[in-house]
């Protein structure tokens, strides 16, 4: 009992916090710059623009067939050979979001390609151009159909932070370590602490997930009403 309560001291507690806080930067940091590019990236995917498509396509198969510990090695130990030199921060943060991109460029393309042809086609008869109606009409929608596997990506992306502890990234499981390698009889309290804190940060992840698709769902189904109604009235 002595030994539980010694590893939650304030001390250690307040230095696992300053470790989650590092945790939490570089995931929202990652997810930020993913979702950005992975958008992009998979809107480019989807339009076949010629030869761009093909070698974007080519570049997000080999990344998503790498391990992320590969991603992160080469950015921290490869770039500083053409003059590049990041710290662990940064050097996480890099990787993680040239990895997540892949991810979520296969989300978003696959999100969009779930949508009915039939919606581009009637998009395209009231007038509206190509881009237009990818950007009103179909996005909107395939958004919605992606959230759910996008957030799971951003779940794992926060535990992947975890692997960055091989680069002495100081976030929370590096922490962890510092305090249980100091006394190993701190070694299954901190795996409980950090369960717990890996848990709090990854289930409000699918809570906020929850409320996006519930939100989503709530005004398209109001949407809809007032399309009916104004149907009526016409």
């Amino acid at each position: 009992m002595l030994t539980v309560l010694g590893a939650y001291s304030w001390i250690n507690i307040r230095f696992l916090l300053e470790g989650a806080w590092v945790t939490i930067l570089v995931s929202v940091c990652s997810i930020i710059l993913s979702y950005i590019f992975g958008v992009i990236l998979g809107i480019i995917r989807y339009v076949e623009i010629k030869y761009l498509s093909a070698i974007i396509g080519f570049v997000i198969d080999i990344i998503r067939n790498l391990p992320l510990i590969l991603i992160i090695f080469f950015t921290y130990f490869g770039l500083p050979n053409i003059g590049f030199k990041p710290d662990p921060i940064w050097a996480s943060v890099i990787a993680m979001a040239v990895f997540e991109s892949a991810m979520v460029a296969e989300i978003v393309r696959a999100g969009i390609v779930s949508i009915p042809v039939g919606q581009m086609e009637g998009a395209r008869s009231t007038g509206m151009s190509y881009w237009q109606a990818l950007r009103y009409i179909i996005l909107p929608q395939a958004i919605k159909n992606m959230i759910p596997a996008i957030v799971s990506q951003f779940i794992s992306l926060v535990k992947d932070t975890s692997l960055a502890t091989i680069i002495v990234l100081p976030d929370l499981m590096n922490h962890a370590q510092i305090i249980y390698g100091q006394n190993t009889n701190y070694t299954i309290p901190m795996f409980l602490a950090l369960a717990v804190m890996y848990f709090i940060v990854c289930y409000s992840l699918s809570l906020l997930s929850q409320y996006l698709d519930h939100r989503l769902g709530t005004a398209k189904k109001s949407g809809e009403v007032e399309e009916v109604v104004q149907g009526a009235e016409r």
